[in-house]
């Protein structure tokens, strides 16, 4: 019968975006977005449309409607203000106009000569049907029937067509032809760290001042203020619960451990307990908890490495068996990504025949720290678990706890990022770290910034990790370290540091890409002052992202022209196009690189020959420049870059 009925009615509603696979999957915004939905709405013939956005939130029961507005091409738009965390769903419907046609028509007739007499009589009936209980359409009703008795169809038309009667009217009349678009999009609403932030890792085992002492949660509450000067405002801890002790790795990966090896925190379970455990050596979940005080009483929030696996020594290995692979003989398989073994770690069978008891107590996992008081979450390896149950999971969370956070740590092909962070991942790392030619961060960033795949996709830009350390981080000094890091905070609103970037800590493992005396493997102390340390100029990026609302928010790059290859020239503006920000970076951490920048002068509104001031906020120097084409000179550690603003 709705089909039927659509079809008699003639209206086609296509087309309405934004949407993710054909509606499949949310789109993503931050709470006080705009939701800008458009459609495609048309009808055989000359009749008036009404087309309504119809959208409510979770809590709601009812649908609020706001009218959307022709934007040509028979294409329609209405925007939304996303005030509520969570998710709202959203669709289209419209109708047939017959006032708004019926007033047209007559206007036209009229213009033309022609007798509208009775074409009047049934508009105020029309008028009169729809509006009879509203006693605000009592005085235009009577000035309409005034007006018919005169014959005076220029006051009539007037009346009927004014902004305070036209409004009572058209929301009144029946929607006999009502057609509505035929799936319902949603949208998920999220805190607004979501989409802006800035992100500190440190082992926490490594902050203790004492050489050789295991640090503990109080000795990372020593170094918050020092994070929080740097400019973060999340603080992610590698896997802070008990470590195994069968197969444990010892420095550098080695094997066997000896006895003082303390071993990779993501062998997860011991004795003293699992996931829902902390490390004695750290301290206490009371220790914790004030750890998390103290950050939030700096403006930082604690981020949590959610591991899905064990050790051998995990309780559950013993109470639950048969969550875990065997093997013929009835052994429990670790793990392996061939030719590599990790015989410290036992991966989950998500398919094991209990595997409901499985998924619901790796939920109550995730919920044992939001009562701790954690709200974000860097998930370990996503990839190598079932797509079904990371979107079970999540949305099981966020269905109670809006505003947490799901970061997915996946080095894997594109496409599996992208149905991770279509499945409910808040953040996704990205192939940020290999990305080091001018013609690669064009293409990969354009691609990231693009309106298709910002609806879903928002990109952490880590300039190292734990298990990353680049060839020209190794090779190129602090000019490498300072011009990755102005990358990674300028093209994306989240990026984010491992401990020891700071410090331009650059030793690695010869012939990989792994730190040597890995911090996986071993407890470091650090002189977090040492000379040659860059937390300045760290301070100086983060203190320009927090003052600038372009460096804040997804999408709005551009890569402009410039005549080096060893130059890097991009502009990120702002929603509203108040704030905007031109970014210059030399690329190349040996060499001093100079070029001709072009400026789009007309589209900013500048002259083409008058002069205009550009302030570099990392240093506050101020150029003046003329037109499209002007001189940049950029020299590794002293000036490795520029972040410019046009002076009004």
């Amino acid at each position: 019968m709705e089909n039927r009925e659509k079809r008699r009615s003639g209206i086609f509603v296509s087309s309405v975006s934004p949407r993710i696979d054909c509606g499949r999957f949310p789109v993503k915004r931050a709470v006080n977005d705009v939701l800008r939905v458009t459609a495609d709405v048309m009808k055989p013939g000359h009749d008036l449309l009404s087309v309504s956005l119809k959208i409510k939130h979770e809590s709601e029961k009812e649908w609020n409607e706001l009218d959307m507005e022709p934007d040509g091409n028979d294409g329609w738009t209405a925007e939304f203000k996303l005030t509520q965390l969570g998710t709202y769903d959203y669709t289209v419907c419209a109708w047939t106009d017959t006032y708004a046609t019926l007033l047209r028509n007559m206007q036209k007739w009229h213009a033309s000569g022609e007798d509208i007499h009775q074409d009047s009589i049934q508009l105020i009936e029309f008028a009169t049907e729809w509006t009879r209980d509203d006693a605000q359409a009592l005085p235009h009703l009577e000035k309409l029937a005034n007006a018919l008795s005169a014959h005076d169809f220029e006051t009539l038309l007037e009346e009927a067509s004014s902004p305070e009667f036209t409004p009572l009217v058209r929301a009144r009349q029946p929607r006999t032809d009502l057609v509505e678009y035929g799936k319902t999009l949603q949208v998920v609403v999220d805190d607004r760290r979501a989409v802006f932030s800035s992100w500190y890792e440190l082992f926490p085992r490594s902050q203790s001042t004492q050489k050789g002492k295991h640090g503990t949660f109080r000795d990372v509450v020593s170094r918050l203020d020092d994070i929080s000067r740097m400019g973060f405002d999340v603080l992610y801890l590698t896997p802070i619960h008990p470590i195994g002790v069968t197969a444990r790795r010892g420095k550098n990966n080695s094997l066997p451990a000896s006895s003082d090896d303390v071993g990779s925190p993501w062998a997860i379970g011991n004795e003293y307990g699992g996931h829902k455990s902390v490390d004695p050596n750290l301290g206490t979940l009371d220790d914790f908890k004030n750890l998390v005080h103290e950050a939030e009483r700096r403006g930082i929030r604690v981020a949590l490495d959610l591991a899905f696996q064990c050790s051998p020594d995990h309780p559950y290995v013993k109470e639950h068996p048969s969550w875990f692979f065997h093997r013929p003989d009835g052994s429990i398989r670790y793990a392996e990504n061939p030719p590599k073994k990790y015989p410290d770690i036992y991966p989950f069978n998500f398919d094991a025949p209990d595997w409901k008891d499985l998924w619901n107590e790796l939920a109550s996992v995730v919920e044992f720290w939001i009562a701790a008081g954690v709200k974000v979450f860097r998930v370990d390896n996503p990839h190598t678990k079932p797509f079904a149950f990371w979107e079970w999971l999540i949305k099981k969370v966020k269905k109670r706890h809006h505003d947490v956070i799901f970061l997915s740590e996946a080095f894997t092909r594109p496409k599996v990022m992208y149905t991770l962070a279509k499945l409910g991942f808040t953040q996704s790392y990205t192939y940020f770290t290999w990305k080091n030619y001018d013609y690669e961060i064009k293409e990969y960033f354009t691609e990231l910034s693009s309106a298709e795949v910002t609806e879903f996709f928002r990109p952490m830009l880590f300039t190292n990790t734990p298990d990353i350390l680049t060839p020209v981080l190794q090779n190129g000094g602090r000019p490498a370290f300072k011009m990755r890091a102005v990358l990674a905070a300028t093209l994306s609103p989240l990026w984010g540091i491992y401990s020891g970037y700071e410090l331009v800590e650059n030793q690695a493992k010869p012939g990989t890409e792994e730190y040597m005396d890995s911090e996986k493997y071993q407890i470091k102390q650090r002189d977090w002052d040492a000379p040659g340390n860059i937390k300045q100029f760290i301070s100086t990026l983060n203190r320009i992202r927090a003052e600038n609302s372009c460096l804040q928010t997804l999408g709005h790059l551009k890569f402009l022209e410039v005549d080096n290859p060893n130059l890097l020239f991009y502009t990120r503006w702002s929603d509203d196009g108040v704030s905007r920000l031109f970014i210059a970076v030399n690329i190349n951490p040996y060499e001093r690189h100079s070029g001709f920048v072009e400026m789009p002068v007309k589209e900013m509104g500048l002259s083409e020959s008058a002069p205009y001031t550009v302030r570099d906020l990392l240093t506050g120097e101020r150029y003046v420049w003329r037109g499209v084409k002007n001189f940049i000179s950029l020299t590794p550690d002293l000036r490795p870059a520029h972040i410019l603003e046009v002076e009004k």
